[in-house]
C-alpha cells in the first residue's frame, strides 16, 4: 500500500511502513510542512496514497468524502506524547495493514478501529 504521513506523526512510522515493504513518504519530506488539509488531502489523492493522521478535521466526512480522497487513517490515541502516539500507532499497525483502507475513513481509537 501507499501512504502518506502528516506532520503531526512520527516520522519513525514512516521507516516502520518501509521495512514492511510499502511505500510510505511524509508531508515534510514533500515540503507540505503547515499546508492545510485540503491541500494535503489532495495531494495524497493524487498519489493515490492513505494519508495517516491525528487530525480529526482531515477524518470529515462531509467536508472531505471518502469517494474524494484515497483514504484516511485516523488515530485517537488516548495518551499524548511523541512516544506514547508512536506506541499506540505501532500496536494497531499489523490490523490496520490487514484491512481495506482505500477510498475509507478509518478511525483507530484505544478499543476498536471502524471503518466507513
Amino acid at each position: 500500500m501507499k501512504f502518506k504521513l502528516d506532520e503531526n506523526l512520527p516520522a519513525e512510522l514512516a521507516a516502520d511502513l518501509r521495512a514492511l515493504g510499502h511505500d510510505a513518504e511524509t508531508v515534510v519530506d514533500e515540503g507540505l510542512r503547515g499546508a492545510a488539509d485540503a491541500a494535503l488531502v489532495r495531494a495524497a489523492g493524487a498519489e493515490a496514497r492513505i494519508l495517516l493522521t491525528l487530525d480529526k478535521g482531515i477524518a470529515n466526512l462531509l467536508q472531505y468524502p471518502s469517494r474524494e480522497h484515497g483514504g484516511v487513517v485516523l488515530f485517537r490515541p488516548d495518551s499524548s506524547g511523541r512516544r506514547a502516539v508512536l506506541e499506540f500507532m505501532r500496536a494497531f499497525l499489523p490490523r490496520l495493514l490487514e484491512m481495506e483502507l482505500q477510498k475509507k475513513v478509518t478511525v483507530a481509537g484505544p478499543s476498536r478501529i471502524r471503518s466507513r
